[in-house]
C-alpha cells in the first residue's frame, strides 16, 4: 500500500493503525464525577485545564436552560417545533469550543446549543423554529451554517468549505455534526470519501444518541462502532464518551488541530443519549423503556462536570449563582422576544429569493401588493 505523503507524517510510523479508534471509549471524567482511570488513550488525550472546563460548564448550564425554556415555549404555542438536545449538551458545547473564530460549524436541527455557544444571537437562531424565517441569522457573522433538517446534507457543505479553504491556503477547519441516523444516508459516505481522498481539514462529529427517531442503532449498522467506519475511507476514527465534556474537548480539539496542520479529516463518534423525545411531535415511550432512560440519567454530562469541578475547588456557590443568573437572563430574552407579536412583510416572499429579482417575481410582488391594497383592513379571505 502506498501512503499519501501527508498521511505518512500523520501516522508517525505506525502504518494504518492510527486510523483505528481507541480500544476503550475515551473518557476523562467518569459518570460519578471522578477522574477516569488510566486507559489506552491517556497519553494521547490529557485533561483540559480547570479554566477551560469551568467555561464549558457555564455553557452546559446555559444549554440546559435553553432546552427547558424552548420546551415551555413550544407548549405555549410560541415555537412550532423544538428538537431538544437535553442530555447531549456536552457534545454541543465541545463542538463550539474546539473551533477558532475563523473555523466553520455545520450544525443539524438539534444543535441549537452549539449554535448559541458560537455566539449567534438567540432570537435570530430561534426565528426559523418559530416560523419567521428559513434561517434567522447571517451564517457569515459567526461562521455558523444554517441548521440542517435533511439528514447528512450539511456534511457535504462542510467538505466543500474545507476543500475551498485548503485550495486558498487558509488554515480554516470545518466541523460538521450529524446523528447516528445520518450515517445510513448516502450523503454521509460521499462526504467522508471526498474528504479523505482530497485530504481536507474537516472533522465529522457523530452524536450517537442511540436512536434515529424510533430506529435503534442495531437496526442501522453492525460495524464494531460508527467510528470504525472511518478506516474504510482512510481517515482516523475515534470513540469518545459524549457525556464527558473534558474528553470531548480533548478529542475534538486534537482532531481540529490535526486537520488544521495538514493531518486530514477525522470521524469522531460521541456516545450519548437523547433524554427527551425526538421532537415535541414524538412519543419516545412507544419505542424505549423508562428503565433505559433512567440508566442514562445517571450519566448526565452537567452533573458529572459539576461534581468534578466542585471537588477540584474550581466551582463554588458564587460561581453557580453567577452562571445560573446568566442562564436565566438568556431564558428571559427568549421568552420576551418570542412572546412579542411580529407582523411579517408579504413582500419578503419575493424580496429575498434572488439578489436581483426576476421579472416574474416582480410581477408577482406587484400583483400581491395590489390585492392587499384592495382588501379592506381586517377582512379575511
Amino acid at each position: 500500500m502506498t501512503e499519501h505523503p501527508e498521511r505518512s507524517a500523520q501516522a508517525g510510523g505506525r502504518g494504518t493503525t492510527f486510523l483505528l479508534p481507541s480500544v476503550d471509549v475515551v473518557q476523562l471524567i467518569t459518570a460519578d464525577g471522578a477522574a477516569a482511570p488510566a486507559g489506552d488513550h491517556k497519553a494521547d488525550y490529557p485533561m483540559p485545564n480547570l479554566e477551560t472546563l469551568l467555561a464549558g460548564y457555564e455553557q452546559l448550564v446555559i444549554g440546559r436552560r435553553v432546552n427547558d425554556q424552548a420546551g415551555a415555549l413550544v407548549r405555549q404555542g410560541r415555537l412550532a417545533v423544538y428538537p431538544s438536545s437535553h442530555g447531549q449538551e456536552a457534545c454541543e458545547v465541545a463542538a463550539a469550543m474546539c473551533l477558532q473564530p475563523r473555523d466553520w460549524l455545520f450544525p443539524t436541527y438539534r444543535d441549537m446549543v452549539a449554535v448559541l455557544a458560537r455566539g449567534v444571537d438567540p432570537l435570530e437562531a430561534f426565528a426559523s423554529l418559530r416560523g419567521d424565517w428559513h434561517s434567522g441569522y447571517d451564517p457569515h457573522e459567526h461562521n455558523v451554517a444554517t441548521q440542517s433538517t435533511p439528514l447528512a446534507t450539511q456534511l457535504l457543505h462542510a467538505v466543500g468549505v474545507a476543500h475551498a479553504a485548503k485550495l486558498r491556503g487558509e488554515d480554516t477547519v470545518a466541523l460538521a455534526i450529524c446523528g447516528d441516523g445520518a450515517t445510513s444516508e448516502g450523503d454521509f459516505h460521499e462526504a467522508l470519501n471526498f474528504a479523505a481522498v482530497f485530504h481536507v481539514p474537516v472533522v465529522f462529529l457523530v452524536q450517537n444518541n442511540q436512536y434515529a427517531i424510533s430506529t435503534p442503532l442495531v437496526h442501522q449498522s453492525v460495524a464494531p462502532s460508527l467510528a470504525h467506519k472511518a478506516i474504510g475511507y482512510g481517515m482516523a476514527g475515534e470513540r469518545v464518551d459524549g457525556n464527558d465534556l473534558a474528553a470531548l474537548l480533548a478529542v475534538l480539539g486534537q482532531a481540529a488541530e490535526r486537520a488544521r496542520n495538514g493531518g486530514g479529516p477525522a470521524l469522531v463518534e460521541a456516545h450519548t443519549y437523547r433524554m427527551q423525545s425526538h421532537t415535541n411531535a414524538d412519543d419516545a415511550t412507544r419505542y424505549r423503556s423508562d428503565g433505559e432512560v433512567a440508566q442514562w440519567v445517571l450519566r448526565d454530562p452537567l452533573v458529572r462536570l459539576e461534581k468534578y469541578l466542585s471537588d477540584a475547588g474550581a466551582l463554588g456557590a458564587a460561581d453557580k449563582d453567577r452562571i445560573a443568573a446568566a442562564a436565566e437572563t438568556l431564558a428571559k430574552t427568549l421568552r420576551d422576544g418570542l412572546n412579542a407579536t411580529t407582523t411579517p412583510d408579504p413582500q419578503d416572499l419575493f424580496r429575498f429569493v434572488y439578489s436581483t429579482p426576476t421579472p416574474q417575481l416582480d410581477e408577482q410582488g406587484r400583483s400581491l401588493a395590489a390585492e392587499l391594497a384592495a382588501t379592506p383592513t381586517g377582512a379575511t379571505s
